[in-house]
């Protein structure tokens, strides 16, 4: 719901000339944080207690989508503090994020983390669904504030879920194998540790990678408010139900991915062919012209990242010891938070001197080119298969904690 008033907030205060690079610093402001503390919230969350870790960063959270609110009931003119505060949100997220994807893989038994994974996404893309749909409709009957302030209230129930815990492994377990290999205190050591394994395991560097170029030319998301108001002119309740159609897809696929991520074989090819899909539904959202066939290539955007995601998870959940799960998510974050997020600069930037058609149209090529770049050069992920899992191993294999110990969120 925030994401979708931050774009609609920003598009009411800049003249219509500059709405589309505008809306790209939205994107870009947001990615700045994620480069500059990636490597050490990945560090912070190997080394301290995760669950504590989040506590503090819903805390903040919540003080930022307050801070949003006031802002919009007092009327803010200037577009100036609403980067601020999306910087300043970005930031608390780089720093809850590892600790988020780290703390999965402890809930659950490993035989059952590609299947936890799939129920985890369903949580996530059904509240992605509800909340742009909703904050279309706030924004329209409320205003932007109220979408805010809803924001904010909902981080008291994360906090309380969080609170609710109990037994939880909150930091990396650790065995004697590990013990002389590396540190689990916060140094640029276990930094560069981090990064030494993700860039010497390629089915974990060329997933990321992927992950980056795809979103990068694909991100057509922070064009949605000129398509609502300028091209399909169905306003700001078109403009939820458009910025929610990716989650709808999402949900779907996310839906059937619990029962077929297992059948699977060729995971891959299935990762490669799902992103090449995903840039040709977006090249099809760039030439629509009536809403629901618009509709239909956003929620197929959404599907086809849903696979790609929960493989590309299981890929670098199931190839990443324990205790370096943080640090690789904190290096990921740069690529799949930084595409999107560059790459609604690029699309803002583009829209603005081309026009917002030629940008996601282009955009969607560029995936698809990327895609088979990355597939030719990196054989290991073409031929990845099921039983291609590494074997568990004493830094790998998960602990089993009790029932109450169940939480997490998306890739």
């Amino acid at each position: 719901m925030q994401s979708a008033a931050l774009l609609w907030h920003v598009s009411l205060l800049v003249p219509p000339d500059r709405k589309g690079l505008a809306l790209g610093m939205v994107g870009a402001v947001r990615v700045v944080p994620v480069i500059v503390f990636s490597l050490i919230s990945g560090v912070v969350a190997d080394a301290l207690d995760r669950r504590k870790l989040m506590l503090v960063t819903q805390v903040l959270a919540t003080i930022v989508a307050g801070v949003l609110a006031q802002l919009a009931f007092s009327g803010v003119t200037h577009v100036w503090p609403i980067y601020l505060l999306a910087a300043l949100g970005s930031a608390v997220g780089a720093f809850d994020l590892p600790a988020r994807q780290a703390l999965v893989p402890t809930l659950v038994p490993r035989d059952h983390l590609s299947n936890a994974i799939s129920l985890n996404t369903i949580m996530f893309q059904s509240a992605a669904v509800l909340g742009p749909s909703l904050g279309g409709l706030v924004i329209a009957t409320r205003g932007v504030g109220w979408a805010y302030l809803a924001n904010a209230f909902s981080f008291l129930f994360v906090v309380a879920a969080l609170l609710l815990m109990r037994d939880v492994q909150g930091r990396p377990e650790r065995t004697a194998a590990d013990a002389p290999g590396g540190r689990d205190d916060v140094s640029l050591h276990a930094a560069l540790e981090g990064l030494r394994f993700v860039f010497r395991t390629p089915l974990i560097w060329s997933t990321m990678l992927l992950d980056f170029f795809a979103t990068f030319f694909s991100s057509a998301n922070a064009l949605l408010p000129i398509f609502a108001q300028d091209i399909l002119r169905v306003g700001a309740k078109g403009y939820g139900w458009l910025y929610a159609a990716p989650a709808t897809g999402a949900m779907l696929m996310s839906a059937a991915m619990v029962s077929l991520t297992d059948r699977i074989d060729r995971r891959g090819r299935t990762l490669l062919w799902a992103v090449v899909l995903f840039g040709v539904a977006t090249v099809g959202f760039g030439l629509s012209r009536w809403f629901w066939l618009t509709f239909f290539c956003l929620a197929m955007t959404g599907a086809t990242d849903t696979i790609s995601m929960i493989i590309r998870n299981i890929i670098r959940q199931l190839e990443t010891p324990d205790r370096l799960r943080g640090r690789m998510t904190g290096v990921n974050m740069v690529f799949f938070l930084g595409g999107p997020q560059l790459g609604e600069l690029e699309a803002g930037a583009v829209a603005n001197w081309f026009g917002a058609t030629f940008s996601v149209v282009t955009g969607g090529i560029g995936c698809i080119v990327a895609t088979l770049w990355i597939a030719l050069a990196t054989p290991a992920l073409r031929h990845y298969r099921r039983e291609s899992q590494a074997p568990p191993t004493p830094s790998s294999v998960l602990t089993t904690v009790p029932p109450s110990a169940r939480a997490q969120t998306r890739s």
